[in-house]
């Protein structure tokens, strides 16, 4: 028998965990401009996995001080535009390189995966029933729509989504005094309350407000509780690797760096 404290930890070459994430999260499925996939190439052996929200140079040197050889983020360096290297980004990539830190976003996918998506995980948490696809992105339904288990107050409910999120909540009270059926959208889904309206929902659930839908609540007659974008999008890159433990056996740490927004 070896012993634990001499066994060789558990490791998976990077070529084969970029190729199960592609698949698991199907990438290539939904019209994102963030670039999704490996972003910054780094060692070939993976051991430990870090996982984050965002792209920062504060994260990346936490993974690297971490021992991670992979971080996951939703948000990472690329959304559609090309970028000189100088400045800030040219710290970011230096950070990762330097450390042979490889880095590796979902974006969009990672919203929608059914499992462990944000939109997925949150839904588990409040106990939706009845889960209907919501929340229009390009064509493609990233969110979820239901109903909670039993009616509750607007009050009442924002103050769950508080506890589970951490974040204290901006309600906009446009609707019934009263939540029953929900619209879950995580991050910025401040546009989905016509949506919301049509498909006869009383409450959206989302992250950010944006001013231009300040408006939509109150007369489309929906609420909407706003509970931070990064808050309500720390759900799928915890769960993304926690579901790689289970197929690879690696460990995991989530790096914790929030914007309050």
């Amino acid at each position: 028998m070896t012993d634990a404290s001499t066994r060789k930890p558990t490791e998976v070459s990077r070529a084969e965990l970029v190729r199960w994430l592609n698949d698991y999260l199907k990438i290539d499925a939904y019209p994102d401009p963030s670039m999704n996939g490996l972003q910054i190439e780094g060692t070939e052996t993976i051991t430990r996995v870090a996982a984050s929200v965002d792209t920062s140079v504060k994260t990346l040197q936490h993974a690297a001080d971490s021992g991670a050889d992979i971080l996951l983020v939703h948000h990472g360096l690329f959304w559609g535009d090309p970028l000189a290297i100088t400045g800030p980004h040219r710290t970011r990539l230096q950070t990762a390189l330097a450390a042979d830190l490889n880095l590796y976003a979902a974006h969009i996918p990672l919203d929608a995966h059914p499992e462990i998506g944000n939109n997925a995980m949150i839904a588990n948490a409040l106990s939706l029933e009845n889960r209907q696809l919501f929340g229009d992105w390009g064509g493609h339904k990233i969110g979820l729509s239901g109903e909670l288990p039993f009616e509750q107050s607007l009050q009442d409910f924002a103050d769950r989504v508080q506890k589970l999120t951490g974040e204290i909540c901006l309600v906009h009270g446009g609707g019934s005094p009263t939540v029953n059926r929900l619209g879950i959208v995580s991050g910025g889904g401040a546009g989905a309350v016509a949506e919301a309206a049509a498909a006869g929902l009383d409450t959206l659930l989302t992250g950010e407000p944006e001013h231009k839908h300040f408006h939509d609540s109150f007369e489309y007659g929906v609420n909407v509780v706003f509970a931070g974008h990064y808050e309500t999008e720390v759900f799928g890159v915890r769960a993304l690797a926690a579901r790689i433990e289970e197929e690879f056996e690696l460990p995991w740490q989530f790096l914790h760096h929030p914007t309050g927004l």
